[in-house]
């Protein structure tokens, strides 16, 4: 079942053109690496169909998965408004987590009402090394919720990430993956069979692909 919904929302974020796969012009990550990809999640919002669909998605797995959760956290930015969709539409209470603490004010680093020893489901949209997501459940743990897991719409599925995630005990459910994504866009004709294994490479090694 869960493969069947990542190969549904695989093809809609190719069809709406959020996710581009570029092997021979690759992009350039904020972090410096090279990238055959790039996925813009964020264009999700201008397509209604779309975006209810991944809301559903989300709506449908948490309730079977983490029935007794409390809260809806999102991760900022990219994720806040995923995670109002999914909380207005489970009648849950929302937050969301910064980045940084801001540097006025209350300097709150967790946005919205929480208390300690809610139950809560964090939203992400986009998992790549781990690292901003996790500091993210972080801030949560550290204020007294209670993290049951993270959702994504994707993941690039990293080595160290998977590490990651299995080091700090938290399960990440994604709606897409990158394996996924590739054997899709080689059925579709968006790429050939001889950059599928460039993809591939760069994706167990990415921080020293293309150099």
């Amino acid at each position: 079942m869960m493969e069947q919904i990542q190969i549904e929302v695989t093809k809609k974020l190719l069809q709406i053109n959020t996710i581009k796969i570029q092997p021979s012009n690759p992009f350039t990550w904020a972090s410096g690496w090279l990238s055959p990809i790039y996925c813009d999640n964020r264009k999700l919002l201008s397509y209604p169909e779309a975006r209810t669909f991944i809301c559903d998605q989300f709506c449908k797995l948490i309730k079977e998965k983490y029935p007794q959760a409390e809260v809806i956290a999102g991760v900022a930015t990219g994720a806040i408004a995923h995670g109002v969709l999914v909380a207005e539409r489970l009648g849950m209470p929302f937050v969301y987590v910064r980045s940084a603490p801001k540097g006025h004010g209350l300097e709150n680093l967790i946005e919205g009402d929480m208390r300690v020893g809610r139950k809560v489901v964090i939203i992400e949209d986009l998992v790549s090394t781990g690292g901003s997501s996790l500091k993210a459940a972080d801030a949560i743990t550290n204020f007294g919720g209670e993290v049951l897991g993270m959702m994504a719409i994707f993941t690039y599925n990293f080595p160290q990430a998977r590490k990651a995630f299995e080091q700090a005990g938290i399960e990440l459910t994604a709606l897409s993956r990158y394996q996924i994504l590739i054997d899709i866009a080689l059925q579709q004709g968006s790429i050939t069979a001889d950059q599928v294994a460039k993809l591939n490479a760069w994706r167990e090694n990415p921080e020293s692909w293309g150099k």
